[in-house]
């Protein structure tokens, strides 16, 4: 959970600097319930990451 659609802007900046494989950009999502604030990205590991903040914004 990420407390700021801008703290979720910024985890998906600093991990594509870092190395991490776009999964999908920051903005409204249908793939978390109520549509809301998302980015996902792939680690160096493989792993499905997601930054989301839900309401408030």
């Amino acid at each position: 959970m990420a407390p700021s659609v801008e703290a979720v802007d910024e985890f998906y900046r600093v991990s594509l600097i870092l190395g991490a494989i776009d999964e999908g950009s920051p903005g409204i999502s249908a793939k978390v319930h109520d549509g809301s604030y998302a980015c996902y990205v792939r680690d160096l590991d493989g792993n499905k990451v997601v930054a989301v903040c839900q309401g408030g914004w």
